[in-house]
């Protein structure tokens, strides 16, 4: 029974330390750029957009599809990054244990 109540115990710190990172990870901000840097796009490490920077080169109506292909990779860029951001995250939290499936964080 002291096993049982140890690990209830364990998964209340897990849980606890989880809320903690939630919280942290609003507060993270990656970039991700494209176009040799004339889009960038802001993201929490949680994925919410923050800002948008676009080159005044860019703002021409000859280069509208070049401007929404820059801007998706650069939202993909971002994405990418807050993704490593939050696995460096998740295994520092959990000692490198794999969480089972369902239990995301985001």
């Amino acid at each position: 029974m002291a096993d049982f109540m140890g690990m209830m115990k364990q998964a209340a710190q897990l849980q606890s330390k989880m809320q903690a990172l939630q919280a942290e990870l609003d507060t993270i901000e990656v970039e991700g750029t494209s176009g040799g840097g004339m889009v960038s796009v802001r993201l929490t490490a949680k994925g919410d957009l923050k800002g948008v920077k676009i080159d005044d080169s860019l703002m021409k109506p000859s280069e509208k599809e070049i401007l929404e292909d820059l801007l998706v990779a650069a939202h993909a860029d971002a994405r990418r990054k807050a993704e490593t951001v939050m696995q460096e995250k998740m295994k520092s939290l959990t000692g490198g244990l794999q969480l089972p499936p369902g239990m995301n964080l985001t």
